[in-house]
């Protein structure tokens, strides 16, 4: 979602400027997307997320370079961090560990706010802003495309309600935990413009701190195309939340190819074929899509190359039970010691770590299966299954 700062109507908005001071550095170790909208492109084909490693590493860097300035670390990326919250956890417990001093906040849609509450606040976190762009389920409906909580995407009638629960929940959660809230609503002409109000008064009742204003500016690649809403919609509308909460700029909205200043590190580039590890696995319910986390895998699909080069399926590997812990790990390693590359639609931050010190890479992707084999192996034919 591209969007217009309220800086751009400075003429028709009451926002306060105190986040301005704000020097944010931004860490995009979320893999996994929760949701779409409608308004929204469909996400790039390769993930732009950072493993730990390389978040840390580039924190270090910034931090000796200009920690002076820098006021929060926000834990926001291509994904949701509660989508995956080891990964989360584990980069919160680092970061005020080290920097004791910095205020951590990260960005999320609310999904699982409400569980992983105390977890956040016990580990560090000061500030969340949470994607609010309606109160009502008929609103929410024709906003998103899908809402995908789990390792299923539900119908959209089931997961409006299951957003709206778990925002409402999460707040006064969070709330409790001592952590600042703030809310985002894009505004969206024709969808939720008027409900907006609506928004901002139900937020004050669940202890919202403060609220931003987000104008929707559209963008090629789009389900559904809008235009921007004029700026005498956008005050009319600031005149009207403003009386429930107090307008901001936010503080952790950005994109997910633009990191702050400094070269952060790129998302880690997939790996290539090699004579000891010639194969490809994925872990998938149906054989088409990359749709499983890693701790649901019942079996392994094997892909490689076959005789004549062409990359296709050669086989399926039992998984080792759950429940051994690291053990279970190692045995993964030792299924697949012939595979350059795991791929997964979610996995935990510690499997990653250990898969990868003994030679796997494991890389988070929603994508067709035979399409990113397909570029995994340079491009080229496509196989199919032979008759």
């Amino acid at each position: 979602m591209s969007v217009i700062s309220l800086a751009e109507h400075k003429d028709c908005c009451c926002s306060e400027k105190t986040n301005k001071a704000e020097t944010v550095i931004h860490l995009p170790v979320a893999p996994q997307v929760f949701a779409r909208t409608r308004f929204s492109p469909p996400p790039p084909a390769r993930n732009l997320s950072i493993m730990v490693p390389q978040a840390i590493e580039y924190l270090d860097q910034m931090m000796k370079e200009k920690g002076e300035n820098i006021s929060m670390v926000a834990i926001t990326g291509p994904g949701d961090p509660l989508a995956t919250p080891d990964i989360t956890i584990s980069i919160i417990e680092h970061v005020r560990k080290c920097y004791p001093n910095l205020k951590i906040g990260l960005k999320t849609l609310g999904i699982g706010s409400d569980k992983l509450a105390g977890a956040l606040a016990k580990a560090g976190v000061d500030y969340v802003e949470m994607q609010v762009d309606g109160v009502r389920a008929e609103i929410l409906e024709k906003i998103y495309a899908w809402i995908r909580p789990g390792s299923k995407t539900l119908k959209i009638s089931e997961a409006v309600k299951l957003l709206l629960r778990e925002q409402r929940n999460g707040i006064p959660a969070l709330k409790f935990h001592n952590i600042t809230v703030s809310i985002l609503t894009t505004l969206y002409p024709g969808y939720n413009i008027d409900h907006v109000a609506k928004i901002g008064a139900e937020m004050m009742e669940l202890g919202t701190d403060s609220i931003s204003l987000i104008p929707y500016k559209p963008e090629p690649g789009v389900e559904v195309d809008l235009e921007s809403p004029s700026s005498e919609i956008i005050r009319e509308t600031a005149d009207k939340v403003s009386k429930y909460l107090p307008i901001v700029e936010p503080l952790l909205l950005q994109s997910a190819h633009n990191y702050g200043e400094g070269a952060i590190p790129g998302p880690p580039q997939y790996p290539t074929p090699t004579r000891e590890r010639p194969n490809v696995a994925v872990v998938s319910s149906n054989g088409i899509e990359i749709d499983l986390h890693l701790g649901q895998a019942i079996r392994f699909l094997v892909y490689g190359p076959r005789e004549d080069g062409l990359a296709c399926l050669l086989e399926a590997r039992d998984a080792p039970e759950p429940g051994t812990g690291k053990n279970r790990w190692l045995e993964v390693a030792e299924i697949l010691k012939d595979c350059f590359i795991l791929l997964v639609a979610s996995a935990g931050e510690t499997p990653r770590r250990e898969l990868a010190e003994t030679g796997l890479m494991v890389s988070i992707s929603e994508d067709n299966i035979e399409g990113i084999v397909d570029v995994l192996y340079g491009g080229g034919k496509k196989c199919k299954k032979d008759k």
